[in-house]
């Protein structure tokens, strides 16, 4: 089975965490590989890059183009980047988000794990085919999009590629009101499109609503959970509205992980050791009411369904038993057994 899917099998209960960085890092190298470090002692499964050139992305005169040319990184940034996390922590996963071909290019030379494609990008199909060409698995974002936008990505990926798809879904509010979350609709996705579908959370990190939504989803069958990162939310830099701080998300995975093991499996499996001495605690057998004698016929008045020290013959095993001969004595309250009867 593909690595990329295999955690999707609905008898595999592992949850696949993105900690998403995106400009969480203030534009300062050494914040980056701060969070880093805290995604990587999380137990996260991947962390992700929000990759761009501004040039490429954003008109010159856009309000926002000053701002955001500050929280850039070049791609000699992402590259050490890169390398600090795969020297550090060699299991986690990179997912770059990008925004234009020149950025896939150079997520190639970087060799990253998938791509996430923001749904700023649903209808860009140029972009889509592009990503969809390097064959890696592409987590295609489609919050505020409609299904005809999404039907559409999908089939431009699915005719260019056999890349794996993961339909990522969150409200795209920062930070999103617990009202607006929408959390049925990742059902439907999944129900419409028969794709894998993750949660984009984006409550509100002060609240305890940023774990229990989250815990939610993974309660409604959902086992891709994408999360944002920042170095200290009591800063207020970018991206922090969301975010949960480097302590806060190790907790959080710590959640995750402890929900996923008790998710166990759909499919029945040999009782555990614990469910065995349930059962022979509270299980009701088979007893006789009173003193029963050798040769007599059993009748029903003379069964009782009682607890016993061992676990006999359940109570639907009593018609089968009634009107047979007794072979030998059975004190009050004994187990009945098969071999008691001829």
């Amino acid at each position: 089975m593909n690595e990329d899917n295999q955690h999707y099998n609905k008898d595999i209960r592992a949850v696949y965490v993105v900690a998403d960085m995106a400009c969480s890092h203030d534009g300062k190298l050494r914040l980056a590989k701060q969070i880093i470090d805290g995604v990587g002692r999380s137990g996260a499964s991947a962390i992700q890059f929000q990759i761009w050139e501004l040039q490429h992305i954003m008109v010159p005169y856009h309000p926002q183009y000053d701002f955001v040319a500050q929280v850039e990184f070049p791609y000699d940034s992402w590259r050490e980047l890169a390398a600090y996390t795969r020297d550090r922590f060699p299991h986690l996963k990179i997912i770059g988000c990008v925004y234009e071909p020149i950025s896939v290019d150079f997520c190639e030379e970087i060799d990253v794990d998938a791509y996430k494609v923001h749904a700023a990008d649903l209808s860009n199909r140029g972009l889509i085919k592009y990503i969809a060409s390097t064959g890696k698995r592409i987590d295609l974002s489609v919050g505020a999009s409609t299904l005809d936008e999404i039907t559409k990505a999908i089939d431009w990926l699915k005719c260019t590629s056999e890349s794996n798809i993961w339909l990522m879904y969150g409200m795209q509010n920062f930070p999103t009101p617990v009202e607006a979350a929408n959390l049925s609709f990742l059902l439907s996705l999944r129900q419409l499109f028969q794709l894998p579908v993750g949660y984009q959370d984006h409550s509100d990190g002060d609240s305890d609503s940023a774990f229990w939504l989250p815990a939610a989803a993974i309660g409604m069958g959902i086992n891709i959970l994408e999360k944002h990162i920042t170095h200290d939310r009591s800063k207020k830099g970018v991206d922090h509205e969301a975010a949960l701080n480097p302590d806060e998300f190790k907790r959080f995975v710590d959640m995750v992980r402890t929900i996923e093991s008790a998710m166990g499996s759909s499919i029945p499996r040999p009782f555990t050791s614990d469910e065995m001495k349930y059962r022979k605690y509270s299980k009701k057998s088979l007893v006789a009411a009173r003193d029963l004698v050798s040769g007599m016929v059993l009748k029903d008045g003379d069964l009782l369904y009682m607890r016993a020290e061992e676990l006999g013959l359940p109570p639907d095993q009593a018609d089968r038993l009634i009107g047979r001969q007794i072979r030998c004595d059975i004190g009050a309250y004994q187990l009945v057994l098969e071999s008691d009867l001829l």
